[in-house]
């Protein structure tokens, strides 16, 4: 959703699994070994170039025993693994872009993904707005 609202197209060399609670805060998973190993598999068999990789639950990181050859891919730097605890974390990794953090005056850096939400979310308003004063107009 942050990706089409900000209108940043999401990379798609990434397998993500996993949920968001209300505080932002990725959730941990179940089978985090097989997902990853399973991803590694499909991205060997269209030919790993170092641009593929999967983002998980840092709170996953304790759980992974990956094998030998996932392993020695990443140390190569042809596979990635990367472990995240909040949803900022993970939309940088899939956009490119920093999502950017309120600065003293409650605003976003300009170009941030934080920002670009944020201000196609005033604009959404602000259509809303006008729409139900048409509308209370013309009763």
């Amino acid at each position: 959703m942050l990706s089409s609202l900000a209108e940043v197209p999401i990379k798609q060399n990434f397998a993500v699994t996993g949920s968001v609670n209300q505080k932002e805060e990725i959730q941990p998973i179940g089978g985090v070994t097989e997902k990853i190993e399973g991803f590694f598999e499909l991205c060997k068999l269209r030919g790993l170039n170092g641009e593929h990789g999967v983002i998980i639950p840092h709170q996953n990181i304790k759980n992974l025993v990956l094998n030998d050859e996932v392993v020695e891919a990443c140390k190569e730097g042809k596979f990635n693994v990367y472990a995240v605890k909040d949803i900022d974390e993970g939309i940088e990794i899939l956009t490119g872009k920093k999502a950017g953090t309120k600065n003293e005056n409650g605003k976003y850096p300009a170009g941030t993904i934080n920002h670009l939400v944020y201000e196609k979310l005033k604009k959404f308003s602000k259509t809303a707005s006008n729409v139900e004063k048409h509308t209370r107009k013309s009763r």
